[in-house]
């Protein structure tokens, strides 16, 4: 279940509830009890690996290759 940030307009203070993501905007109160809350925009964390190899080179022209300017779709 995933997992919402919210702040307390009232007493300032941020905590999380797990919900469904059909309730991540219906109203919640703080652990103190006030009903006044409003739902923090979250980031996403990715992991992944320092050591995770890096991505290919793009081709710079001259050729084959993907997309519409290597592909032969414009002409």
């Amino acid at each position: 279940m995933p997992r919402y940030e919210y702040r307390c307009r009232t007493c300032g203070d941020t905590f999380e509830r797990s919900r469904p993501m059909a309730e991540s905007s219906a109203p919640t109160a703080c652990p103190s009890g006030h009903d006044d809350t409003v739902k923090l925009l979250s980031t996403v964390a990715v992991g992944g690996s320092a050591s995770a190899p890096a991505a290919a080179p793009r081709s710079t022209g001259g050729g084959g290759g993907g997309g519409c300017c290597g592909g032969g779709c414009c002409g």
